[in-house]
């Protein structure tokens, strides 16, 4: 072996000889951040110990895949798990605009419509200029690949807000317009100061706590600690939350901040504290005074993203909310003790910046493709006038041909509320809600008769959207189908099973990591 301790540059290329695949130094930053392997060095230099490094490599690579499949089944596909992928590829450009909980990865869009790489995908392939239909097209992640790979799209949701987010992914701007108005409203929004004392609370609370975090839970030291079983999380966890609770409490009391919820009602007056909520009503003001209206849209998804990382939650509850957070606490997913926010000024400027340089990197990767985004019942919508009336050039062009076929990812029954995941942008732009179009909700549960009206639904959405494809469409419809439905919904639909690909789903960011899978059926006119 190569001399022990190396930088990270070195790390990296010694690691993609050994996987023989591409490991970036990101990805070996990524390992000292949460422990996996321990940090080294002095004055200033990191480095890594090649043999702590080969450990890791030899306690996870193959052996993930076979505990997966222990857990899962043999009949896992893991060439679908992309877990060579870094999570910038796997979000990559505008996909990361915006949070959307349950969204599928790109790659899979790409894997089964590109045919190009065997023989089964060159026989359902996709080509440039073909139409594809997304019925439950979410946050727009199919809209998005089509674009990329010289596909028109149309997607289908129910949900305003969802289709609010993927008309924004995928208009084309004035970016000098777009930039400009970013800088204005980040700029008189650094200047709005709601209370006075706010700053100067968040800024010693961030210096003690950083003060307190370094000697009680050391990074990358503790998790690597943690990694290797010598710490009591729990217990040392809670011991060290009531300590600087303390702290904390003194500080707010002094620079007179609540810790209480604020009063009022709704989404906002429940999950922000007030000095958030005056500093979301100013930058909403300023966003309304704007002349252009896919720029207003933009930056209004981009308040709606601030929105949603400044709830007063915890971290690791940021997926499904619990209750609200005023107080500092021990994160379990950070590995230390993390505050809620007083303050969405920070917030608003990372992503102002942040969402610029995604849209322009899609810009420069689209081709020249039309799409329409429609906010409908994918049951029943009209789909060729309501086309129309959106985009008058691909209704001319879907006139002349039909469509080619269906990528999409239905919700799963009993999982999520689509609807309740953006209730904080609902309220804010007054948006009507349509929960009880939802397909399989939370609310409903997964027992019997949810899952006999989830199959209706499903079925009935894909029979309706059938009469606008080609004769000989291709559907990919991604599913965790646990409770077997998918057989009877292909059959009511009119389509048959052709094949089906089970893959494991990798990064959670949920607190649970168990072994989690998902399918992908093909699906075919029974006739065909």
């Amino acid at each position: 072996m190569e001399p022990s301790l190396v930088t990270i540059s070195a790390a990296s290329e010694w690691a993609s000889r050994h996987l023989d695949r591409e490991v970036s130094p990101t990805n070996i930053s990524y390992l000292l951040q949460y422990g996996r392997v321990r940090k080294h060095g002095a004055n200033g230099e990191t480095l890594v110990d090649l043999r702590d490094l080969e450990r890791y490599y030899r306690s996870r690579v193959g052996r993930r895949e076979d505990d997966w499949k222990r857990k899962l089944g043999d009949d896992l596909n893991w060439a679908l798990s992309f877990d060579h992928l870094r999570e910038k590829d796997t979000t990559k450009h505008v996909h990361r605009l915006h949070p959307y909980k349950g969204k599928f990865i790109p790659q899979l869009v790409e894997y089964f419509l590109d045919g190009h790489t065997d023989e089964f995908k060159r026989e359902v392939s996709f080509r440039p200029g073909d139409i594809v239909l997304d019925p439950f097209s979410g946050s727009g992640t199919t809209l998005i690949q089509a674009a990329e790979m010289g596909l028109h799209g149309i997607g289908i949701d129910v949900s305003r807000f969802n289709c609010m987010i993927s008309e924004v992914k995928l208009q084309t701007y004035d970016f000098d317009l777009l930039e400009r108005e970013l800088a204005r409203v980040r700029t008189v929004l650094a200047e709005y100061e709601a209370s006075g004392h706010v700053s100067a609370f968040e800024e010693e609370l961030t210096r003690r706590l950083a003060d307190f975090n370094q000697a009680h839970f050391p990074s990358p030291e503790f998790k690597y600690r943690l990694q290797r079983g010598e710490a009591d999380e729990e217990g040392y966890a809670e011991e060290k939350e009531r300590e600087f609770l303390a702290v904390f409490r003194r500080l707010a009391e002094a620079h007179g901040i609540s810790n209480r919820p604020p009063e009022g009602g709704g989404f906002l007056g429940t999950w922000y504290c007030e000095s958030i909520r005056k500093e979301i009503e100013f930058c909403f003001e300023r966003i309304r005074e704007v002349g252009d209206k896919r720029v207003k849209t933009a930056l209004a998804v981009i308040l709606s993203r601030t929105l949603r990382s400044c709830r007063a939650t915890r971290h690791y509850d940021l997926a499904t909310l619990r209750e609200p957070q005023f107080e500092v606490y021990y994160c379990w997913k950070h590995k230390k003790i993390c505050k809620p926010l007083y303050s969405m000024k920070g917030w608003f400027q990372r992503y102002a910046k942040d969402a610029l340089a995604r849209l322009r990197e899609f810009d420069r990767l689209r081709q020249p493709c039309r799409f329409a985004v429609l906010a409908a019942d994918s049951r029943k919508a009209d789909i060729a006038s309501e086309v129309k009336k959106r985009d008058k050039e691909l209704h001319a062009l879907l006139a002349r041909r039909r469509i080619r076929g269906i990528f999409t990812s239905p919700p799963y029954v009993g999982q999520i509320d689509y609807h309740e995941q953006h209730a904080y942008a609902y309220e804010l732009f007054g948006f009507e809600r349509r929960d009880g179009l939802e397909i399989g909700p939370l609310c409903k549960g997964q027992g019997a008769a949810a899952r006999h009206a989830y199959v209706a639904g499903i079925a009935q959405a894909l029979r309706h959207c059938a009469q606008y494809l080609d004769e000989g469409y291709d559907a990919f419809v991604v599913a965790n189908d646990k409770h077997n439905l998918y057989p009877e919904i292909a059959g009511r639909a009119g389509m048959r099973i052709v094949r089906r690909f089970k893959r494991p789903v990798l990064n959670r960011t949920e607190r649970d990591r168990m072994p989690y899978a998902e399918c992908i059926f093909h699906l075919r006119a029974k006739s065909a």
